[in-house]
């Protein structure tokens, strides 16, 4: 009796279709561990308020190759911040939703230390497009779970 019941459950639960990966990146959100398209770091990207927040948690090269010591955002135009480390800034700055699983807002580059315009687009393959303009001037690339 009680192997006929688990059988029937088993059938019952492989009949039902799960969702494919990308709807079910999509259903889930933004929210997320995501790794850059160059695969240099990983954003914890997360609903904040209203807005979506994303913070780096990861990078592939933690340790300055000439100090031996901790990434820092050496760029950064305000020299207070200078010696933060990359490692758990916050990249989108008051990122709102602008559209169905879109949002728009600013982005800091600590490449270069500069702040732009920027969207942030969850695509239906699952991967989350995230542009930034200076100007007329765009670029962006995917990041994936």
């Amino acid at each position: 009796m009680r192997s006929t019941l688990v059988r029937h459950l088993l059938a019952a639960l492989l009949s039902i279709s799960p969702l494919g990966n990308a709807e079910a990146a999509t259903a889930s959100g933004p929210a997320g561990v995501w790794l850059t398209q160059s695969g240099d770091a990983r954003i914890k990207v997360s609903r904040c308020g209203n807005a979506l927040c994303g913070r780096v948690v990861w990078l592939k090269e933690p340790i300055d190759k000439k100090t031996g010591k901790a990434q820092l955002d050496d760029h950064n135009a305000d020299p207070a911040l200078r010696g933060r480390k990359i490692v758990g800034i916050s990249l989108f700055i008051d990122m709102q939703a602008a559209g169905e699983n879109k949002w728009s807002g600013r982005i800091y580059n600590a490449d270069d230390g500069k702040t732009y315009a920027s969207t942030v687009s969850l695509l239906p393959s699952g991967s989350l497009n995230v542009r930034g303009c200076m100007g007329t001037l765009c670029a962006g690339e995917d990041w994936t779970r």
